[in-house]
């Protein structure tokens, strides 16, 4: 049994130990739980979003004997747990590792790994990501150095068609045709080129680097260090590479400024089986909804609080998809929950200033317009990328800007008034700069 923490303050790190940098990392996870208003929460580090049925229904069976029975979905496909009691760390850690969701306790909050979800199901992609997958989810695990990543750290593995590299990874594989890989380090357009079979290898190694850098900076991820030593980086982890043998050379590729989520409806490409990639309502899974997932095929929990169910059976296919509909599920392009998304709000974050969720749901529109975040706070937990309408609740009313990545534009404050503010965000959402 895997030695588990409640919801009670965590111990004092060593003052070398870089989770214990500005006051300690308080990113909660499977074994360090998180009080929240509504109780106790656990984050559950899911790589790539992949979970076998049986993982999805100890998740789901975890949620209802320990919690209020929901499944919330991160925008970095992990899984959160609310509504837990208190002193349940425990069992809890009991049941994710009898189901093979903890492989190590020292690095549960570090396996955060992002991939891009339709790789290898409907040949777009360039490289098949499976392999890096759990190649570098066995090499972070097994590393005693990278158990002092933040839990913020994120990995993305990128089959090619620059999905998961829009998302502001501190560290982006990229695959290729050619039998190589690019390594992103942060946001910038150098990438380093290395045999693919080595990717996660590199990953590995590029995350010790900037740990080494970390140690004299105090930053968390990448884009938290000083210019010159984010700019001294990559000439770092080269130097490690070569030392490694890994052959390596610089290359530059531009970042997408745009992540495109999978769209939702029958995967193109599927022969002997198919797969469905569904949208869930702001992230959030009743149990029958989490049940008929869990028991449709294996699931690809995507950064955008959606799934891929792959494996089914094509006669099955559009029978399964008729089914997740009438759940309320989103299976196509005409739901009006499509682009919606906000953070949990009131009440079950005590910061929040506004019941975000039901705001979007009085609020929501026709479908595709431009995507529409909600925010009880300032702090905005879950934003996405690329471009959208940002609401953010504030005092006496709400603020809407269009975003581009950081740069907001076009804002205007709306006062508490259901309707206007519900106009307000139609008419912001209307058009796609």
């Amino acid at each position: 049994m895997l030695a588990a923490m409640s919801a009670s303050p965590s111990a004092p790190r060593p003052p070398g130990d870089a989770r214990s940098r500005s006051g300690g990392d308080a990113c909660p996870g499977a074994l360090r739980l998180h009080r929240a208003d509504d109780g106790a929460l656990a984050r559950i580090r899911i790589p790539g979003g992949v979970l076998t049925p049986r993982q999805a229904d100890a998740l789901g069976g975890a949620a209802g004997r320990l919690g209020d029975g929901e499944l919330h979905l991160t925008s970095r496909g992990n899984v959160q747990l609310r509504g837990l009691r208190p002193d349940c760390g425990s069992e809890l850690a009991g049941l994710l590792d009898e189901a093979g969701l903890l492989p190590s306790a020292r690095h549960e909050r570090v396996r955060n790994v992002v991939a891009s979800p339709l790789s290898g199901l409907d040949g777009l992609g360039s490289a098949d990501v499976r392999d890096w997958l759990t190649g570098l989810d066995r090499l972070l695990c097994g590393s005693d150095g990278t158990a002092a990543l933040s839990g913020r750290f994120l990995f993305a593995l990128d089959d090619g068609r620059g999905d998961v590299d829009a998302l502001g990874a501190d560290l982006t594989l990229l695959g290729r045709g050619d039998g190589t890989a690019l390594l992103r380090v942060g946001a910038g357009e150098e990438v380093l080129r290395v045999p693919a079979a080595d990717g996660p290898r590199a990953a590995l190694i590029a995350a010790e680097a900037f740990l080494a850098a970390a140690r004299e900076t105090g930053a968390w991820r990448v884009k938290d260090l000083p210019d010159t030593t984010a700019a001294a980086l990559p000439a770092e982890i080269v130097r490690r590479l070569r030392r490694a043998g890994t052959a390596v050379t610089a290359d530059r590729r531009p970042r997408p400024l745009e992540a495109l989520p999978p769209a939702h409806g029958r995967v193109p490409g599927g022969h002997r089986e198919a797969a469905l990639s569904v949208g869930v309502p702001l992230g959030r899974l009743v149990p029958a909804q989490w049940r008929l997932l869990s028991g449709a095929g294996e699931l690809r929990l995507t950064p955008w609080r959606g799934a891929v169910v792959t494996g089914v059976a094509p006669d099955r296919a559009d029978g399964l998809l008729d089914a997740l509909a009438d759940a309320g599920l989103i299976t196509g392009p005409g739901s009006p929950w499509a682009g919606v998304g906000a953070c949990i709000g009131r009440p079950g974050c005590a910061k929040s200033l506004a019941d975000v969720r039901a705001e979007a749901g009085a609020a929501v529109g026709p479908a595709g317009r431009l995507p529409v975040y909600w925010s009880g706070c300032e702090r905005r937990c879950g934003r996405p990328h690329g471009e959208w309408i940002d609401v953010v609740a504030v005092p006496g009313g709400h603020r809407i800007s269009r975003m581009r990545g950081d740069l907001a534009t076009g804002t205007a404050t709306v006062a508490d008034d259901p309707e206007a503010l519900a106009a307000a965000v139609a008419t912001a959402r209307g058009t796609r700069t």
